[in-house]
């Protein structure tokens, strides 16, 4: 039996040897780890001393206790004392009405600037004393501020004369959860769906109030639960009570719930022959369905829909249009104001033009034409979230229609929960891609918060990384992933390197000899991946169905463009997908000064080169190597990378618990495993056409290649349904 002076002598080793209690990932980015530095600690002590926060609804309760919570175990405080007398107060925490009138008066101008969903943090003088104040409009917008104060103070940020006044810059910041009513997920790299059915609505799991909590502390405030491949039970009666049970949960963290509808409904529950958009009985039926949802949760967000997209149901198997479909939705719900999110994520097995094109050319000519309620979501490229593809030509190109951003948090086709891989600079590089659709620096950032074409309802989706594992997400790096969507659905403009330094103060450690080398590490691991998968601009080279690992010799599919061999098109002469007006022209679907630079092979950026032109194996590259020793050399380049993430980690021991580092560890040697697996396959199969031998400096493979298309993956987790 352990002795109870052994357990002492363990709390104090992990409280004081500036390693975090919590080794396991479950607290996220909100351990709120014990704060060493006493010149520090007594600062943030003096703004502790005594607390003014009154008000006593459920989320101000919920944001009193997160702030109590984190005083005591950043500062190490036994309790929180507080005053009613808020002049008497070194903290000041409320609403408008609830300060001061000098203190009104000096923010009257940022409390228009906040909203309903911003927050200020400010130092103010009250008979010549300091006093932290927090304070909004509304009390999401007090629990907001809340959890930027605790965020800043993990980052051990100075507060003295701070003045932080910041609002969300999109309306609608949601996660799209990929789970099936089964618990399995699809995409899914963290084990089986948060979400369990059996036990609700009457049992309400701790990770339910959690995950708003992670949500929240973001500003994430909507979530849709079930898979974009609907289900039609979510809608029926057992379900919705279950659903309810959940809104209840997430109300107080200002999150709403979004279901996701199979148009075909009215036929599975509805007992109807029809799921014809303009027939009056599928219309009613849908009213009606929306009235009794709302009826269950007032709040409810509204309906995420995939429709003609993947064998899924819609309005086009009646002769309709994705209009017809999207506002016979929108009229259902308008009188509740709640919202229907219209996937754009198109692509016709009757259609022979270049997928790339496929949803541009479905959806542009429809702006203007779907109601006010209604917002178009758009992957962030044009093929399927591939590691690097060009913004997506629809961002801009439909000026009356507000399009909302989907990005993929969950790693489908980066290395899965294996790999390292840093998304926010992914994110952060498609939102800064310039459309120059009205001038120049008309930024995808700048359509999606609306701003460039005057859109008030706006939107940001991440399909989610989060499962039932322990840390949530399960590599514990891929929660950074989540937590820096949050951060650019708030704030479109910020910078992953602010990220990365944000994530890592709060979860690991503010040493700068932790901070400097980890930050270079995660901006960098994007592009690494990128360099061992798909360099040049290749792309959808994935084995087939589960996207685990590669398969360029992947042809016998049953539609074309389910196959890679459709995106690389090598042969003998070269490789590349010609996307210019000499082949599919896909270019011409975006703005003028993209066409003239991105036609050309010797002006577009490299990183797109294969994307867009199809050029020979001895094509000079701008460093003068051949595009086939370009290649190989990239494939090195990503395995050398991953190598040097290993050296890396290595030296980080110090500052991450035993277990911490032994996960990582262990994972990235999973990921340089992978990373040769990708470059021996790639070379030996592009290598059968170039007929080349891979220059100096990149190693020769382990294997043959009739190896590599042995492999079969079976317990490859998150396999989508093969649909008929």
């Amino acid at each position: 039996m352990i002795q109870l002076k052994h357990v002492l002598v363990l709390v104090f080793l992990c409280v004081f040897s500036g390693i975090s209690q919590s080794t396991n990932g479950y607290e996220l980015w909100m351990p709120y780890s014990n704060i060493e530095d006493s010149s520090l600690t007594k600062k943030y002590r003096d703004y502790s001393k005594s607390i003014y926060f009154p008000g006593s609804t459920e989320t101000l309760m919920i944001a009193k206790n997160e702030l109590h919570t984190g005083l005591r175990k950043m500062l190490g405080l036994a309790s929180i004392p507080t005053n009613s007398n808020r002049l008497e107060n070194t903290m000041i925490i409320g609403t408008k009405e609830n300060l001061n009138s000098d203190i009104q008066q000096s923010l009257s101008k940022a409390y228009v600037e906040i909203g309903n969903e911003g927050f200020i943090i400010k130092t103010v003088s009250i008979k010549s004393k300091t006093v932290l104040v927090v304070t909004a409009n509304t009390d999401i917008g007090i629990l907001y501020g809340v959890y930027r104060l605790l965020n800043l103070m993990q980052q051990h940020k100075n507060l003295h004369n701070i003045n932080a006044v910041d609002t969300p810059k999109i309306k609608l910041r949601m996660l799209n959860h990929w789970d099936n009513l089964d618990r399995t997920v699809e995409r899914g790299y963290a084990g089986f769906s948060l979400w369990n059915w059996q036990k609700l609505p009457e049992f309400i799991d701790q990770r339910y109030i959690d995950y708003a909590r992670a949500n929240a502390s973001v500003g994430i405030n909507a979530v849709s639960l079930t898979n974009v491949n609907a289900n039609a039970l979510i809608l029926t009666p057992m379900y919705l009570e279950k659903v309810e049970a959940l809104a209840r949960v997430f109300r107080p963290y200002g999150i709403k719930i979004y279901l996701t509808a199979r148009f075909s409904a009215p036929i599975e529950i509805g007992n109807l022959e029809t799921a014809d958009p303009l027939d009056p009985k599928v219309q009613q039926w849908w009213v009606h369905k929306a009235d009794e949802i709302y009826k269950l949760i007032p709040d409810f967000g509204g309906f995420l829909v995939k429709a003609n997209s993947e064998g899924q149901p819609g309005p086009q198997n009646y002769g309709r249009n994705h209009v017809d479909g999207a506002n016979m939705l929108a009229k259902a719900l308008l009188p509740h104001k709640g919202n229907v999110i219209w996937r754009a994520f198109v692509y016709s097995e009757h259609d022979a033009d270049d997928r790339a094109k496929q949803a541009y050319s479905e959806f542009v000519p429809y702006d203007g034409k779907f109601m006010e309620n209604v917002l178009v979501q758009t992957k962030n490229g044009a093929i399927d979230f591939q590691p690097r593809e060009p913004f997506h030509p629809m961002f801009g190109a439909m000026p009356k229609t507000p399009l909302m951003m989907e990005f993929q948090i969950t790693q489908e086709y980066l290395g899965f929960s294996t790999h390292l891989v840093f998304l926010p600079k992914l994110f952060e590089e498609v939102l800064d891609a310039d459309t120059f659709r009205k001038e120049e620096n008309s930024t995808v950032a700048k359509v999606i918060d609306g701003s460039l074409h005057n859109q008030k309802l706006t939107g940001m989706a991440g399909v989610a990384n989060i499962g039932t594992d322990l840390n949530w997400t399960g590599h514990p790096f891929a929660q950074a992933n989540w937590y820096g969507f949050g951060r650019l659905a708030w704030d479109p403009y910020l910078s992953s390197e602010t990220i990365a330094d944000e994530w890592l103060r709060m979860t690991f450690s503010n040493d700068e000899s932790f901070l400097e080398p980890m930050t270079r590490m995660l901006i960098k691991s994007r592009e690494t991946v990128v360099n061992y998968m798909n360099p040049l601009g290749l792309h959808h080279i994935f084995d087939t169905g589960h996207h685990y690992g590669p398969g360029p010799w992947v042809s016998e599919l049953s539609r074309p463009e389910w196959n890679p061999t459709y995106y690389h098109k090598a042969d003998s002469q070269g490789i590349g997908f010609d996307r210019t007006p000499s082949g599919s022209n896909a270019t011409e679907q975006y703005a003028k000064p993209l066409q003239e630079l991105w036609n050309d092979p010797q002006t577009i950026p490299e990183e797109y080169l294969l994307w867009f032109h199809h050029l020979p194996w001895d094509y000079k590259l701008k460093n003068g190597a051949t595009l086939w020793d370009g290649i190989a050399l990239k494939y090195q380049q990503g395995v050398d990378e991953v190598a040097g993430m290993i050296t890396t980690w290595s030296i980080m021991k110090p500052f991450v618990s035993k277990e911490q580092h032994e996960e990582v560890t262990m994972l990235l040697e999973i990921q340089l495993k992978e990373a040769k697996w990708w470059r021996d396959a790639c070379l030996l199969y592009f290598q059968t056409f170039s007929k080349k031998d891979v220059p100096d400096g990149v190693s020769k493979p382990l294997y043959s290649l009739e190896y590599y298309k042995s492999l079969k993956f079976p317990f490859a987790p998150g396999i989508r349904p093969q649909w008929d």
